[in-house]
């Protein structure tokens, strides 16, 4: 398409956003049958400019999903400034669970995973992308985390890569398997899952005698 070089300056700029944002809301709608013109006009841009910015529609919804994963990342440092400023290893590890809970379960983000997983036949390539562009983003900033809360003598863990799969699994993962056939989880059920996971996490990972423990709801010994 001409000079491949991407559009710089205020207006490109403008444009560039405006596609991804009218990308995301057709490829939500129309799944990625969702065609580059239709994208153009929901956008207000011409079909060429939307080639100029994003070379394919592969591209175009790599960065949609980039960008939809952004606000979790974001939600990851903010947790991290505040680790830094606490030393309630089991009241961080709750919030960070709440915050990837409720990245995972946003609407927009749950509808994309899907569209990726029913497209994994016709685009391989696409799940590759969503794998690095999403879930390998989050797992790298929770294991930031925990690296955090190691260093502070907080969590003692040998094994990262493992750690951040077994916090997924006692937090989260409940949660995308609901989500994929289009069901949600209970709050109170979600509440119990987060409290009872992160305990589950501490009896292991905790460095401190108290870790592992609740500091109420009636759980545990008491």
């Amino acid at each position: 398409m001409g000079d491949t070089r991407a559009p710089s300056g205020k207006r490109a700029e403008r444009n560039r956003q405006a596609i991804v944002a009218a990308a995301g809301e057709m490829f939500i709608r129309e799944g990625f049958d969702a065609g580059m013109d239709q994208i153009a006009a929901a956008a207000g841009v011409s079909k060429v400019t939307v080639y100029n910015h994003f070379g394919s529609k592969e591209e175009l919804f790599i960065e949609v999903v980039g960008q939809a994963m952004g606000a979790a990342h974001t939600t990851m440092a903010e947790v991290r400034t505040r680790l830094a400023e606490t030393g309630d290893v089991r009241e961080t590890l709750v919030q960070t669970a709440r915050a990837m809970v409720a990245a995972a379960t946003d609407p927009a983000r749950l509808a994309l995973r899907n569209l990726v997983t029913g497209e994994l036949r016709r685009f391989p390539d696409l799940g590759t992308a969503y794998q690095r562009r999403g879930p390998a983003q989050s797992a790298a900033a929770l294991g930031e985390v925990f690296r955090d809360l190691c260093e502070r003598g907080l969590l003692t863990i040998p094994d990262l890569e493992l750690a951040v799969v077994q916090f997924f699994g006692l937090t989260l993962y409940h949660h995308l398997i609901a989500g994929s056939i289009g069901a949600g989880v209970r709050p109170e059920l979600a509440d119990r899952l987060i409290a009872d996971g992160v305990d589950l996490f501490l009896t292991r990972y905790g460095s401190q005698p108290e870790a592992g423990r609740s500091s109420g709801g009636g759980r545990g010994s008491g």
